[in-house]
């Protein structure tokens, strides 16, 4: 039971800003008691490097997002310190440690983890690319439009459009990051309230987790249901869009009827 505390702590703490900002490199503002600047991890456990033919090349159009359209940076970031993976890592190391698991068998227990997880792990990475693709290729943006054309029923769509952005890219926070921007222009444009319209992107988005690809090749593998990512698709696909649905019913009613349960920004 300590063993599993000690592995949560540890997991929780490689989280936290403060601690992800030294473990990268950077300077914390005001500085731990116990970090003195500046910071030797600097320039070693984090790396940038712009991705040719496509850095800087791509400007969104600021009429369609907001802002002011400044050109997008696509950079490949190698944060290999700060990573969560590399906490649970560690976690794990500690925790064999501690259970009194020798090196060899460490090793061959991690070996035989990751040949058992090789197509779990090919199908999550090729899924983040898609993700990447859909945001500059602009094909994000261009589903986003097509939803504002639904006018009055938009608040309804509003929901459904965070939900099909986690679908695609399998994470809430990046449907936020892709729509956010955009449902907001959307819904003053529209004379609606950005804070219900965004706030809907993310509870739809919510619904969608369940069918994204990573969670769903992450569950299988962890359940031993190789193979089955399929089946578990077509399963939850339904009970993911009536939930979806649910959500932009009532964004639609508090759009038009329960205004009242709007806040004021």
């Amino acid at each position: 039971m300590g063993t599993l505390v000690d592995s949560v702590t540890l997991r929780v703490s490689w989280g936290l800003p403060q601690i992800r900002t030294i473990l990268e490199g950077g300077k914390q503002e005001p500085a731990l008691h116990w970090y003195e600047r500046p910071n030797f991890l600097s320039g070693i456990s984090e790396r940038k490097w712009k991705v040719p033919y496509l850095d800087q090349l791509i400007k969104p159009d600021a009429k369609v997002i907001g802002g002011e359209g400044n050109p997008k940076p696509a950079e490949f970031r190698f944060n290999w310190l700060s990573a969560t993976g590399t906490g649970i890592f560690v976690a794990a190391i500690l925790s064999a440690f501690w259970m009194g698991t020798s090196p060899y068998q460490f090793v061959r227990l991690f070996l035989q983890t990751i040949h058992r997880l090789r197509w779990s792990l090919i199908t999550i990475a090729c899924m983040l690319a898609i993700a990447y693709v859909t945001q500059y290729s602009g094909s994000d943006v261009t589903l986003g439009l097509a939803f504002t054309h639904t006018g009055v029923l938009y608040p309804f769509f509003a929901a459904m459009l965070g939900w099909l952005g986690v679908a695609l890219t399998g994470s809430d926070t990046s449907s936020n990051a892709l729509f956010g921007n955009l449902q907001r222009v959307t819904a003053e444009r529209l004379g609606l309230s950005p804070i219900l319209i965004c706030t809907a992107n993310s509870t739809g988005g919510v619904m969608g987790k369940m069918i994204d690809a990573q969670s769903i090749v992450i569950a299988s593998a962890a359940t031993g249901q190789h193979g089955q990512e399929g089946r578990i698709l077509r399963f939850v696909f339904w009970h993911s869009l009536v939930l979806a649905s649910l959500v932009g019913i009532v964004t639609l009613l508090q759009a038009y009827v329960l205004t009242a349960m709007i806040p004021k920004s």
